[in-house]
């Protein structure tokens, strides 16, 4: 049976290992499949009913919950288009100090060109990372053809997939199709991406851990929604001299006026007239809405320490040391800190489970310069440096922006400063042209 029969099933085939599937209520209505690895018996369930999906203000955490909170979909769009958007090449180590792309290799063309028969490599790479972020675990299942080559990547939920090791610390893999059907890979046939992980076998899942910054998060957003919604917050009152009242002929019409601007309309902008002595009284902000708004920004910037993220990149700008930087300090600040974890997973579980092990000298890279692609003064510096100290000739130049090469421009120049040493001319020439 080929792994397409396996994993979608094939006529006539029992099904293997079949388990029974815990299905848990969602908060949007329905029914979901609970991840295997989190719920294996009765027990486990009813913990999971009782608490696992409920934090303590009262708000159930699931995905879908979750990516409704806007630091969480910020977090993990802003990590996960990181990834997917960065150039990621294989390269191959001629000696030790010639490098050069291998193009020509499959799993470039599947990281790069399509990695199954309805992704892109930025859907693929995105998805993947995505995963990661909720769930500290990314799969996919290898397809390969003949001369073990692979053709592609075919991703599989984290939700539908658990792990186990075996007694001589192999792994396997097993996954439950959208039918029930249980089907076992072995550890060379899946592609795993592990966030950080305290077994080395599963990453941890930071729905988790973040359950009750997300539930606090989500109970705030349900508050002022709630509040707003119904007109619960006054911005001002009218006010009578003393000894005045209104009588209900004058009531109904001032309500009436007032939810004519309220509505909007050819009214709104326009001032209302004030009769018998009305007057409009601002109310200011309550100490209790300055609490709550104080504390809806304590609960984002939890959401951001979780994942890593500067809170500026998503907008939080109070109290933020990182707004007078250049965007390549900014940006140099966010791969240091928070997606070199990522392209180094990546790269790892590249090299460990897509490329030839008989081969110590093929490797997977990103391309890090990237990360200031947008910042054309700063890229164009860096280009004139290495122009300047002979680290790049005009053609790497012209190479890197995309461009085609120009005649005579695989020169390197001599260090400004090698006046007097063997060697150098002292003029900035072309000593040294490349063969």
């Amino acid at each position: 049976m080929n792994w397409f029969d396996r994993l979608f099933g094939a006529p006539g085939v029992p099904e293997v290992m079949a388990e029974p599937q815990w299905r848990l209520p969602v908060a949007s209505g329905g029914m979901r499949e609970f991840q295997v690895g989190n719920v294996n018996s009765a027990k486990e369930l009813a913990d999971a009913l009782r608490t696992g999906m409920t934090g303590t203000a009262g708000q159930p955490v699931t995905i879908d919950t979750a990516l409704r909170v806007a630091t969480v979909m910020a977090c993990v769009r802003i990590r996960s288009g990181a990834v997917a958007n960065m150039p990621l090449g294989i390269k191959e180590r001629v000696d030790e100090r010639t490098r050069r792309n291998r193009t020509d290799l499959p799993v470039w063309r599947v990281l790069n060109r399509r990695p199954n028969q309805w992704q892109r490599p930025a859907e693929f790479k995105r998805m993947m990372e995505a995963h990661v972020q909720l769930r500290g675990n990314g799969y996919a299942k290898k397809i390969y053809g003949v001369g073990n080559k692979l053709l592609a990547l075919i991703p599989l939920h984290p939700d539908r997939v658990k792990v186990d090791q075996l007694a001589d610390m192999q792994l396997v893999y097993t996954f439950i199709a959208k039918d029930g059907r249980t089907v076992v890979f072995p550890q060379e046939e899946i592609f795993h991406l592990r966030g950080l992980s305290l077994d080395g076998i599963t990453g941890l899942s930071p729905l988790t851990y973040m359950r009750e910054a997300i539930s606090t998060a989500l109970a705030m957003e349900h508050h002022g929604a709630t509040v707003f919604g119904q007109g619960a917050n006054v911005s001002g009152a009218f006010k009578l001299p003393a000894g005045r009242t209104l009588t209900v002929e004058q009531s109904d019409a001032l309500r009436a006026q007032l939810d004519q601007y309220r509505s909007g309309g050819s009214r709104d902008g326009k001032v209302i007239v004030l009769e018998d002595g009305l007057e409009f009284q601002q109310m200011a902000l309550t100490a209790e809405d300055a609490q709550w708004l104080q504390s809806r920004e304590f609960s984002r910037i939890d959401i951001c320490m979780f994942y890593g993220v500067m809170p500026h990149l998503i907008g939080i700008t109070s109290g933020n040391t990182q707004l007078g930087s250049s965007i390549e300090s900014q940006g140099q600040s966010f791969l240091t800190y928070t997606l070199e974890d990522s392209l180094v997973a990546w790269e790892e579980a590249i090299g460990a489970e897509c490329l030839d092990w008989a081969s110590n000298d093929l490797y997977a890279r990103f391309n890090r310069n990237a990360i200031v692609r947008a910042d054309l003064k700063s890229r164009w510096e860096a280009y004139v440096k290495g122009l300047q100290w002979g680290v790049y000739s005009p053609n790497q130049v012209l190479q890197m922006e995309d461009e085609n090469p120009r005649d005579g421009g695989d020169v390197y120049y001599d260090p400004p400063n090698t006046a007097g040493t063997p060697g150098g001319n002292g003029s900035g020439g072309n000593s040294n042209v490349a063969a």
